[in-house]
């Protein structure tokens, strides 16, 4: 009886540990994506997105893109100019203004980075106030993550306005 006993003990600790690996092989991403925007003042309006966590690979993230002219000039009210993706910085994150975060999988995190290698693959000059700005390309990534937006917004050129209108579109999102 007793080997009867300790057979069944091993089987049930080899299907715990079976069940283990099956969970560790199939780990979902941690990875939050949370989008900001900056009001006018010493720097121009701007919206981006910084994503930060774990994908089921163990890889890090913790990286952040919005796009922008590259040169803010007076240029940029008579037509396109140079513009790039562009990672901000620790000291403009913490300057600029949460709206909401999602989470996301690795596969949709996989998208996301999609929508950025497309845009920094626009030919020169790819910055346009008024069709292709910061809004515009976070709309792109809004979108990515199957959220509603309005595509007749106002809001094209008012980043803070842009993600209200977003947030209440999605009341879901905090």
């Amino acid at each position: 009886m007793k080997s009867g006993h300790a057979f069944f003990l091993k089987m049930v600790g080899l299907a715990v540990l079976i069940f283990m690996a099956s969970f560790s092989v199939t780990a979902r991403a941690e990875v939050t994506v949370t989008f900001y925007s900056h009001d006018f003042g010493k720097n121009f309006p701007h919206a981006f997105f910084v994503a930060k966590g774990e994908l089921a690979n163990g890889k890090t993230v913790d990286t952040g893109f919005g796009f922008t002219a590259i040169n803010v000039s007076p240029g940029i009210l008579f037509g396109s100019v140079k513009g790039h993706v562009k990672a901000p910085s620790a000291k403009y994150i913490t300057s600029s203004n949460p709206h909401f975060t999602v989470k996301v999988e690795d596969a949709k995190y996989r998208e996301l980075l999609a929508v950025v290698k497309k845009w920094q693959a626009i030919p020169q000059k790819s910055y346009s106030l008024n069709k292709r700005n910061c809004v515009h390309f976070i709309n792109d990534v809004i979108k990515t993550l199957d959220l509603k937006t309005n595509l007749k917004t106002a809001n094209w050129k008012k980043p803070r306005s842009f993600m209200e209108e977003v947030m209440k579109l999605n009341p879901f999102l905090k």
